[in-house]
This record gives C-alpha cells, sequence and structure tokens, in this order.
C-alpha cells in the first residue's frame, strides 16, 4: 500500500456547491454508501459524509475520483492517528 501511496500523484480536491466533489491523488476506495465514502489518498485516509452520495467517477491508474451528492463533511485520518488510538495502545 505504500508504493501506491508514493505512485499516486498530487492529491487536490475541488468541491462545486457543496455536491459534487473532484479527487485526484486517490489510490483505493475502502467503502461507500449512501451517507459516506472512504477513500485512501496520497495524503491519508478521507472520509466524505453525506447524504444521498453516489460515485460518478473512479479511476484508480489516474488516481482520480468523483462523488455527487450532498456534501457536509471531508475528514482525513492520519496513519499515525489510527494506530494511536484506545485500541491502538491496548494492543501494543
Amino acid at each position: 500500500m505504500q508504493d501506491e501511496i508514493m505512485n499516486a500523484g498530487p492529491h487536490n480536491l475541488i468541491l462545486e456547491d457543496r455536491n459534487k466533489l473532484k479527487m485526484t491523488g486517490v489510490t483505493d476506495v475502502d467503502s461507500f454508501d449512501e451517507t459516506s465514502v472512504t477513500a485512501y489518498t496520497s495524503a491519508g485516509e478521507l472520509t466524505v459524509g453525506g447524504t444521498k452520495l453516489h460515485i460518478n467517477k473512479l479511476n484508480i491508474e489516474n488516481g482520480e475520483l468523483t462523488v455527487e451528492g450532498n456534501i457536509v463533511s471531508l475528514v482525513y485520518v492520519d496513519r499515525e492517528m489510527k494506530s494511536t488510538g484506545f485500541f491502538g495502545r491496548m494492543f501494543r
């Protein structure tokens, strides 16, 4: 996965009117439904929250992802933060 992140290219976001999000630097999509899309990017894991979300375009080779719907949040999770959560500290 680390090699994929290195080859993903630059990570950019373009949000148009809170209902169309274009991303670059995407290496994989972990999960998606009508309320959230979780993608791995060259800048870390990104969760898009909202309602009536759907993926219009996904091209992993080019690192492009387009999500449409009512977008209410964009949340990044740093790789370091994930391993230092409660369970991460408990199972060291």
